[in-house]
């Protein structure tokens, strides 16, 4: 009995560190990725290599009217990213950390989608060392951006 009760134990602990692992992992479909960015953009650059190191598919569109096109999406100004991105039925505006990316597609908010404004030192694609705790900003159509998480 007690071999029994040993090996339900160890099955149950690999189960629930196999969830773990499964909380962090890459999408376990590859979701295909727009990334509109500035055509000299570097950084961004790095974070489409980092998206698909995350197990993301990225089609780079490099273009002169990202300001328009953060609009279009419903970024106000202040809260607009280096670059913007669409997955799925999500906007994804700036340097935005594969953790909270994965949480918008899985939890699937009723939001237009994530910001993280500006262009943080040490945010993924970005260089140096990170400053402060990423304010990662929830979109919501006619509503003042809201913290959605902080890395």
């Amino acid at each position: 009995m007690k071999k029994l009760f040993g090996s339900t134990s160890l099955a149950a602990a690999g189960s629930v560190a196999l969830l773990a692992m499964s909380l962090n992992a890459a999408p376990l479909a590859a979701e295909t990725v727009t990334l509109y960015k500035n055509p000299q953009c570097g950084c961004c650059e790095s974070y489409a290599d980092y998206l698909r190191e995350n197990g993301f598919e990225v089609d780079v569109k490099p273009t002169h009217d990202l300001v328009q096109i953060s609009s279009d999406a419903g970024i106000p100004e202040d809260f607009q990213g280096c670059h913007t991105s669409f997955i799925g039925d999500y906007v994804i505006s700036g340097h935005v950390p594969i953790d909270v990316v994965n949480k918008v597609m899985s939890e699937k908010p009723d939001i237009v989608g994530v910001t993280l404004p500006g262009m943080p030192m040490g945010s993924p694609g970005m260089g140096g060392a990170k400053q402060e705790p990423f304010k990662v900003y929830a979109i919501e159509e006619g509503v003042v951006p809201t913290v959605y998480a902080v890395e």
